[in-house]
């Protein structure tokens, strides 16, 4: 089997050509936010009927760096779906990550690894949904990430989150390597739809 660090490069090298030829997969994705939601919270009725009952979600993006998916679509239908939003950032190197609200046009700083985030007086969350970048992806919810292993130490710390992957289809692997930290996904969200985890052979 291929390494893992032969693995990102072949990843990295396809997700770029996957973000120059296809856009608009963001934006389709986006489009499977509610079937997500019914999936992962939806009891009968529903998200919607959840939303009428007077369920607000706190979910977690991310802000993409070089080739990763877009949030800015699924920020939007989030937002539309009665969710509030948050954002990750790094505040130890070894440590999980903490999640502070966001909305749209915020004034965001840089964390410690240089990503944009939330400045540090706004109030941190405790996110009910936690959407992930990845590399790669396979049916068991198995995530080829970047290798810092920052959302690894954050499912850990956040067991009973749900954790999401937003990827391109083409994304999928028949099988990765897993070691014993790495933490499964519950499913990805892709362009053409929401795909539930597979429970593992």
């Amino acid at each position: 089997m291929m390494s893992k660090a032969d693995l990102r490069a072949q990843a990295r090298a396809g997700r770029k050509a996957l973000a120059a030829r296809d856009p608009g997969a963001a934006s389709r994705a986006a489009g499977y936010a509610p079937a997500m939601l019914d999936a992962l919270f939806g009891r009968e009725g529903g998200w919607a009927q959840e939303v009428a009952r007077g369920h607000r979600l706190t979910v977690a993006l991310y802000r993409p760096r070089g080739a990763e998916m877009d949030t800015a679509p699924l920020a939007r239908a989030l937002s539309d779906l009665s969710c509030d939003l948050a954002l990750p950032c790094v505040e130890a190197l070894a440590a999980p990550l903490v999640f502070r609200r966001w909305t749209a046009g915020q004034v965001l700083g840089l964390d410690l690894v240089g990503s944009a985030a939330p400045l540090p007086e706004v109030e941190a969350v405790d996110p009910e949904l936690i959407v992930t970048p990845l590399l790669a992806f396979d049916v068991f919810g198995q995530r080829l990430g970047q290798g810092g292993g920052y959302y690894d130490r954050t499912f850990a710390a956040r067991p009973d989150a749900a954790r999401i992957g937003l990827a391109w289809t083409a994304q999928a692997r028949d099988r990765l390597p897993a070691e014993v930290h790495d933490i499964a996904l519950h499913g990805v969200l892709t362009e053409t739809g929401y795909t539930p985890a597979r429970k593992a052979d």
